[in-house]
C-alpha cells in the first residue's frame, strides 16, 4: 500500500486557524514541505499556517523551524511573494540559526501568501476535506532558481472534479493534469519536472469514517480518541436510550436503528472502518450479514475468537458467502496486542490497528523496523 504522509487532522486544525484569521482580520501564510533530502522529522505535504500576528498551526519539523520559518512567513505576508527556504541540517552552521535538528537531511519549504482571490492555497485544502474519495494535492515549485516565480499549491484533482490556481499560464499545464491522473490510479505520491520546475503530487486518502456498532460505556472512549485524530464518526445502535451527545463527542452521527437500516445513513468508501461492539450476538449477526456483501476495507469484532468463528460459521451456514477478501479485512478480536485491559486501553488499541491498517503498516515496534520510519518522499 503507497504512503499518504499528509495528515488530514492538521489540515482540518489549518482550516480551523485560518477561518478565525480571516474573522479577525488577519493575513496569513502556508508553510509546506515540499521535498527533503535525507532525513528530517516531518515528512513532504507537512503544512503550517502562519498568520501576521506570530500564530501558527500545524508543524513542519519537531520544533526547530518553526520559529526561523515564522519569520520568512511574516515576510511573505508582507511582500505578497512566495519564497522558496531550504534548512540543510547536515550543515553544523545551522544550529547557529537555531535549527540543529539532529536529523541528517535537507528540506525545502514553501512559503506562501493566501490571498483573499476567489481561489488560493486554502481554496484546495478545502477540497480535499470534503473529497469522498482519493485526490491529488499539487505544489509547484522551482529549486534551480529561487528567484523565479514559485507557483505553490495550484491543483486539486479527484473524479470528476478539478480546481485549478493560475495552471493556465503554463505550457506544461496538460502534461501536469495528466500526471495528476496517474497519481490517481497508482495510489503513489510523486515528483515530476515541467521546464525547470518540479511538482510535488500528493496523493491524499478520504478522512477515516469510523462506524462503531454499539453505544456501551466502553464505545464512549472510542469515539473520543478517534475525534481528537479528526476522524469521522458515527454511533449505530438499537438502543434510543444509550444515544446522546452528552455520551459521544458532538462531531459524532447517532444513528438508531435495526441492523439492515444502519447501512442505508452510511457512505462507505475506501477509508471506512466498521468495529462492532454491542455485546449484542444477534444484532452484530444481523448486521455483519448485511455488510459482508460491501466488502469495507476494515471489520473490527470485539470479543474472543471463538465469538468470530461461530458468527462466520453461521453465517455460511444461512447462505451468507465469507470470501478470502472478507477474511482479509476482519480483525477479531480486534485490536492490536499491547495488554489492553480497561476500555480506554481497548480503545487505544483498536484506534492504532485501524490507523495501521489504512497506512499499510504492521503496528510492530519502530525498535525492530530495518528500514526507514517514514515511505520516501
Amino acid at each position: 500500500m503507497a504512503c499518504y504522509p499528509i495528515s488530514m487532522k492538521e489540515i482540518m486544525d489549518i482550516l480551523a486557524a485560518y477561518e478565525k484569521a480571516a474573522k479577525d482580520h488577519q493575513k496569513t501564510a502556508l508553510a509546506t514541505v515540499v521535498l527533503v533530502e535525507g532525513s528530517a522529522y516531518r515528512r513532504a505535504g507537512a503544512r503550517m499556517l502562519i498568520t501576521e500576528d506570530g500564530q501558527w498551526t500545524g508543524a513542519i519539523s519537531g520544533g526547530c523551524l518553526e520559529g526561523d520559518a515564522l519569520r520568512k512567513a511574516r515576510m511573505v505576508i508582507l511582500q505578497q511573494e512566495p519564497m522558496l527556504v531550504t534548512y540543510d541540517t547536515m550543515d553544523d552552521d545551522d544550529a547557529k540559526f537555531g535549527v540543529g535538528l539532529g536529523c541528517n537531511g535537507i528540506i525545502h519549504i514553501l512559503i506562501e501568501p493566501v490571498s483573499d482571490g476567489e481561489i488560493n492555497p486554502v481554496t484546495l485544502l478545502k477540497a480535499v476535506i470534503s473529497a469522498p474519495r482519493c485526490s491529488v494535492l499539487v505544489t509547484l515549485f522551482n529549486l534551480a532558481d529561487r528567484k523565479a516565480a514559485q507557483p505553490g499549491l495550484c491543483l486539486f484533482l479527484t473524479d470528476g472534479q478539478t480546481i485549478e490556481k493560475g495552471l493556465e499560464r503554463w505550457s506544461f499545464k496538460n502534461e501536469l493534469l495528466a500526471d495528476a491522473n496517474k497519481v490517481i490510479v497508482t495510489r503513489r505520491p510523486a515528483f515530476t519536472a515541467y521546464q525547470g520546475y518540479t511538482a510535488f503530487l500528493e496523493c491524499v486518502k478520504p478522512v477515516i469514517s469510523l462506524v462503531i456498532l454499539g453505544a456501551g460505556n466502553d464505545a464512549i472512549p472510542l469515539s473520543k480518541m478517534a475525534a481528537l485524530l479528526g476522524w469521522n464518526i458515527t454511533i449505530a445502535d438499537g438502543r434510543p436510550n444509550y444515544m446522546s451527545t452528552e455520551r459521544f463527542p458532538p462531531v459524532a452521527k447517532l444513528v438508531v436503528a435495526k441492523p439492515k437500516q444502519v447501512l442505508d445513513s452510511i457512505e462507505i468508501n475506501e477509508c471506512t472502518a466498521f468495529v462492532l461492539m454491542t455485546h449484542n450476538y444477534n444484532y452484530e449477526f444481523a448486521f455483519l450479514k448485511e455488510l459482508l456483501p460491501l466488502h469495507p476495507a476494515y471489520i473490527g469484532l470485539l470479543g474472543p475468537k471463538k465469538k468470530l468463528e461461530r458468527m462466520l460459521g453461521e453465517l455460511e451456514e444461512s447462505g451468507t458467502m465469507v470470501t478470502d477478501r472478507n477474511l482479509e479485512t476482519i480483525h477479531g478480536p480486534v485490536g492490536l496486542d499491547i495488554g489492553s485491559e480497561t476500555s480506554e486501553e481497548i480503545a487505544l488499541s483498536i484506534v492504532a490497528e485501524v490507523k495501521a491498517v489504512f497506512a499499510g503498516r504492521n503496528g510492530h515496534s519502530l525498535k525492530y523496523k530495518s528500514t526507514v520510519i517514514h515511505c520516501a518522499s
